[in-house]
C-alpha cells in the first residue's frame, strides 16, 4: 500500500514538473486565458448544484470524493445566537411585476392591465393606486392628466410607497402648491416631479461693477455667505467699483473618434489643422445653428484616439445643446473624409465638463473673466476690519502657498464655488457646472503709492447662459431680471457675458470678506452669529 502511494506520489510530481516546463514555454496571452478558463471551471464546480439539488456551499450539501472514495457527511447549520438583525425595509414589488425566482429562467411578464379611458374622471386616490400597481408609470402622468394635477397624484402614489418603507409622510412638508409653474418644469427641467425645495434667496448689492450698480441674488442655506457676500461688495463699491472684462467666449465639446491606426489618427490631426478643412468642419458645424459659431478646432492624440476639442460661440445660451448638435454634424463631415472613422462618444471628457481638469484651466471654457477693484486702505480698515498688509499676507499663504502645496486645479481660492453655487440656483444655472465654473486665481498687492489694496479674480470657465434650461422658470428668470440680464441681448452673447461678468464679481466680494475674517480671526465669531440659531420647531 505504501509503495503504491509513494508510485502515485512520484508520478503527481513528475507531472506537475512537466505542467510547470509547458507552462514557461507556453505564450503569455495563452497562459493568461489559460488561468481564466481554470478560474472558471473551479467557481462553476462550487457553485454548481449537488445530486440532492442544493448548491454544493449551501447548507445541506453532499459531495463525493474520486479518488479517496471518502463521502463527506451532512453538514450541521448552526443556528444564529448573536443579537436580531433588523428587518431591511424593502418595497413589495407592484402587483403586475412578475418575480422570477430563477436568473437563468426569467418569468414570463403577465399582461399589463389597462389603463382606463375614463381616467381624467376617476379621482386622485384612485389614480395614484393604478401607479402603484404599475398600471400607469410615474413619469406618463404629465401625459394623461395636467401637469398640476400630475404631480398631485404622483405625490399619493409615492407616499404609498413610502409608507410601505415605514418612511410614510415625509413628503408632507414638501411643497407642491401651484407657485411653481409645472407646466414650464415638464419636458424642460426635470422628470417625475413630487414638488420643490425652496431655498431662501438673498440679495447682495449695490455692487458697482463697470460703472453700473447692480442687485445679485444667491441662493444659499449657508447662513453668513449673504451677509459677508454683501460686506465685501460694500467695500468695493465705497473704494470706486470693480472693473470687469471678458478675455475668452467659447463653450467646448470633445468628440473622441478612433481610427484604424496610430498613424492615421495623425493624419487626422493634421488635416483639422489646415485652415482650408476647418473652414469646412466650419461650415459643417454651422448649419445646424442660428447663434453657434465654431471658432477652433483642438485635436489631440492619444494612440489611435483623437479627441477634437471644438470651441463654440453660443450667443446667450450656455451652449451645450448647441454645440454638441454642431459636433455631432462635423463628426459626420470627417466621416466621408476618413471612411475608417469611428464615432467612439460625443464626449470624449476633454471639453471637460463638470470635472476638475487643467485643461479648463489653461485654455478656458465658456466665459473667461478678469476683475479687480482698488480697496482704500481706510476702507479695509473700517469695514472689513483688518489691514491691507494682513490681508495680503493672509492671501499669500493660504490662496497661493496653501493650494500649491495641496496641488490644487483652480483652486487658488478661498471660497469661490460658494458664490458661484448661489448665483447659479438663483439664476437657473447647471449647479453640476459649478465644478470648472468656480476655478478662480485671487490676488492681492499692497499699493506701492498709496497703500492701499489692489484685489483680482481671474476665472477661465464660468459656464452661463440668459436663455434655456432653468432660465425659462419664473423665480429663476425673476433673479436673472433683477440682475439686468434675462433673456436674449440686444447682440448675442451680451446678456450672458454680462451674467458672467457678474459671478466674477460676486466672486470677488466674497474673497475679499472672507480674507479679511481670516486675516481678523474673526470667522468664528462671525458664524456663530449668523448661522447658529436654533430650529424653530413647528
Amino acid at each position: 500500500m505504501a509503495d503504491t502511494m509513494i508510485v502515485e506520489s512520484a508520478t503527481i510530481g513528475q507531472r506537475l514538473d512537466a505542467f510547470v516546463a509547458d507552462l514557461n514555454e507556453m505564450p503569455a496571452l495563452q497562459m493568461y486565458a489559460l488561468i481564466v478558463a481554470s478560474t472558471l471551471v473551479f467557481c462553476c464546480a462550487l457553485l454548481g448544484t449537488g445530486s440532492n439539488g442544493s448548491t454544493l456551499l449551501g447548507k445541506g450539501s453532499t459531495s463525493t470524493s474520486k479518488s479517496n472514495n471518502i463521502t463527506s457527511k451532512k453538514t450541521k447549520e448552526v443556528p444564529y445566537s448573536g443579537p436580531s438583525k433588523p428587518a431591511k425595509k424593502v418595497l413589495p414589488p407592484a402587483a403586475s411585476t412578475p418575480v422570477c425566482s430563477d436568473k437563468r429562467t426569467p418569468a414570463t411578464p403577465s399582461s399589463k392591465p389597462a389603463v382606463p379611458s375614463n381616467l381624467k374622471e376617476l379621482p386622485n386616490e384612485e389614480i395614484a393606486q393604478l401607479v402603484v400597481s404599475n398600471v400607469i408609470r410615474d413619469h406618463e402622468l404629465e401625459k394623461r392628466l395636467d401637469p398640476f394635477r400630475a404631480v398631485d397624484v404622483r405625490r399619493l402614489a409615492c407616499n404609498t410607497k413610502l409608507e410601505a418603507l415605514g418612511n410614510g409622510g415625509a413628503l408632507e412638508k414638501l411643497p407642491s402648491e401651484p407657485s411653481l409653474d409645472y407646466g414650464r418644469v415638464y419636458g424642460a427641467n426635470c422628470e417625475i416631479v413630487v414638488g420643490y425645495v425652496p431655498l431662501p434667496v438673498g440679495l447682495v448689492g449695490p455692487l458697482t461693477l463697470n460703472g453700473e450698480s447692480v442687485f445679485v441674488p444667491m441662493a444659499t442655506t449657508e447662513g453668513c455667505l449673504v451677509a459677508s457676500t454683501n460686506r465685501g461688495a460694500k467695500a468695493i463699491t465705497q473704494g470706486g467699483g470693480a472693473e470687469a472684462v471678458i478675455v475668452r467666449d467659447g463653450i467646448t465639446r470633445a468628440p473622441c473618434v478612433r481610427m484604424n491606426s496610430a498613424v492615421e489618427a495623425a493624419k487626422l490631426k493634421v488635416w483639422c489643422e489646415k485652415p482650408e478643412n476647418f473652414a469646412k468642419l466650419k461650415a459643417a458645424f454651422e448649419s445646424t445653428t442660428s447663434f453657434g459659431k465654431l471658432r477652433a478646432c483642438n485635436p489631440t492624440v492619444a494612440g489611435k484616439n483623437v479627441y477634437l476639442r471644438l470651441v463654440c460661440f453660443s450667443g446667450d445660451a450656455m451652449g451645450m445643446n448647441m454645440v454638441s448638435k454642431g459636433s455631432l454634424a462635423a463628426i459626420e463631415l470627417l466621416q466621408k473624409e476618413f471612411p475608417s472613422l469611428k464615432l467612439v462618444a460625443l464626449s470624449g471628457n476633454m471639453c471637460t465638463d463638470k470635472k476638475a481638469a487643467a485643461t479648463n484651466w489653461l485654455e478656458g471654457r465658456g466665459k473667461s473673466v478678469v476683475v479687480e477693484a482698488i480697496i482704500p486702505k481706510e476702507v479695509v480698515q473700517k469695514t472689513l476690519k483688518t489691514t491691507v498688509r494682513a490681508i495680503v499676507a493672509t492671501n499669500l499663504n493660504k490662496n497661493l502657498i496653501g493650494s500649491a502645496m495641496a496641488a490644487t486645479i483652480g483652486g487658488f481660492n478661498a471660497h469661490a464655488s460658494n458664490m458661484v453655487s448661489a448665483v447659479f440656483l438663483a439664476t437657473g444655472q447647471d449647479p453640476a457646472q459649478n465644478v470648472e465654473s468656480s476655478n478662480c486665481i485671487t490676488l492681492m498687492e499692497e499699493e506701492e503709492s498709496t497703500g492701499d489694496l489692489w484685489i483680482s479674480c481671474t476665472m477661465p470657465s464660468i459656464e452661463v447662459g440668459t436663455v434655456g434650461g432653468g432660465t425659462s422658470l419664473p423665480a429663476q428668470a425673476a433673479c436673472l431680471e433683477a440682475i439686468g440680464c434675462r433673456g436674449g441681448g440686444a447682440s448675442p452673447g451680451e446678456n450672458a457675458q454680462k451674467l458672467a461678468t457678474v459671478v466674477a464679481a460676486t466672486v470677488m466680494a466674497g474673497e475679499l470678506s472672507l480674507l479679511a475674517a481670516l486675516a481678523a480671526n474673526t470667522l468664528v465669531a462671525a458664524h456663530m452669529q449668523h448661522n447658529r440659531k436654533p430650529a424653530a420647531k413647528k
